[in-house]
Formats: C-alpha cells, sequence, structure tokens
C-alpha cells in the first residue's frame, strides 16, 4: 500500500495539583491532566494514530500502563520513541490533523506554538503537514462541563520514495 490512515483518540480527567500540557506546550491553568506521564491528550492521540496507522498497536500495548519508570515523564519523549519506529518503516508522515476538545481554557492562542513543537519532534518541514484545532463540548457531558480534555488524531502515511539507482555505462571502443 502506498498510504495508510491511522486514527488516535485519548481523554484525560482534568485535577487539581498537576500542569497542564497540551502538544507540548505548558499552558497556564488551574489545573492539569491527570495521567501516568504528564497526560498530553494531544501527543498521546498522535501517538495512537502513527501507530494506528503502522499497524503497531497503541500507546498503552507499547508503552504500558503504571510502570515506575514512566511516571510523570515527558510525552514528547514518548513521542520521539514512536517517531524512530516510523523512520526505522517504509513511511513517512504525510499529514496530522488534530481536534482537542476542551471547555477550558481557550487555546487558540497556543496552537501554533503546539504545532511548532510537534513539527520539530515529528520531523515535518512542511508548516501545514500538522494541524491543530480546538472545540468545545457545548456545555454537553463530562466534557462539556469541564471535567477533562480530549484530543482525536488522524493522520495519513505515504510509502518512503525508493530511490532509483542510476547507473553509468561508459560507452567502450573494442578495436
Amino acid at each position: 500500500m502506498n498510504f495508510r490512515i491511522g486514527y488516535g483518540f485519548d481523554i484525560h480527567p482534568l485535577v487539581s495539583g498537576r500542569d497542564l500540557f497540551l502538544g507540548g506546550i505548558k499552558i497556564p491553568f488551574h489545573k492539569g491532566l491527570d495521567g501516568d506521564s504528564d497526560a498530553d491528550v494531544v501527543i498521546h492521540a498522535i501517538i495512537d494514530s502513527i501507530l494506528g496507522g503502522l499497524g503497531a498497536g497503541d500507546i498503552g500495548r507499547i508503552f504500558g500502563v503504571g510502570k515506575p519508570e514512566l511516571m510523570g515523564i515527558s510525552s514528547l519523549k514518548l513521542l520521539e520513541r514512536v517517531v524512530h519506529q516510523l523512520e526505522q518503516s517504509e513511511y513517512t508522515i504525510g499529514n496530522i490533523d488534530v481536534t482537542i476538545i476542551a471547555e477550558e481554557p481557550k487555546l487558540s492562542e497556543y496552537i501554533a506554538a503546539m504545532q511548532m513543537q510537534l513539527r520539530q519532534v515529528l520531523h515535518l518541514s512542511d508548516p501545514t503537514a500538522i494541524n491543530i484545532k480546538a472545540t468545545t463540548a457545548k456545555k454537553i457531558g463530562p466534557l462539556g462541563a469541564g471535567e477533562g480534555i480530549a484530543a482525536i488524531a488522524v493522520v495519513l502515511l505515504e510509502k518512503r520514495c525508493q530511490k532509483l539507482e542510476v547507473r553509468h555505462y561508459e560507452k567502450t571502443n573494442e578495436n
């Protein structure tokens, strides 16, 4: 296959006493997301989308749950490991589209920084290769009540171009 699509979803509850990280950026807010790592739902959704596109499982299967060495780890470190796995495959990222669902905080002023941070870690030179947008749950359900934040990510993986070996043949004169 020349193209593969991966889909990722993550959700974590908001709690007091933790910093809020989204897309690898620390967001000033009075609550943070609860989880083993920094609980960055944006990065976790991206990780699951890449792993899904590769047919390589999911974040829980790859990293596990409750491992002491992962407690409090930056999700950027986890993403770096998945990027390494991706680079060992025959695929590369075409583009990623992410939707963050959060009643608060308002995220519009942080999206460009998230995209820049993620482009660096994902080794994406095209500024349009990662799109992040934020919406609310319109006060519906637990997300609408501000109890947590969720993210959805879709990735298009493209088969790497095979470099053709070009051979130069010298014309020889035979006597």
